[in-house]
């Protein structure tokens, strides 16, 4: 992850994660242990981007045509 970080920064390309990815990585601890406080619960990940998740434009992979 950190190697693909840097070579996107390095060549200028997009970044393969945005602010939403970063809340949903983030929210994992909290979201854990609320789970585990109530007897391992299931707990719902907020939709940080309000339902437009799929909606990414312009999106490439930083490896696509090598």
């Amino acid at each position: 992850m950190d190697y693909r970080l840097i070579y996107c920064l390095r060549n200028g390309l997009p970044l393969d994660m945005d602010v939403y990815d970063l809340a949903e990585w983030c929210c994992m601890g909290p979201l854990t242990a609320l789970s585990l406080e109530n007897n391992s619960a299931p707990v719902a990940i907020p939709d940080f981007t309000r339902g437009h998740w799929n909606d990414i434009k312009g999106f490439r992979h930083a490896f696509v045509g090598k």
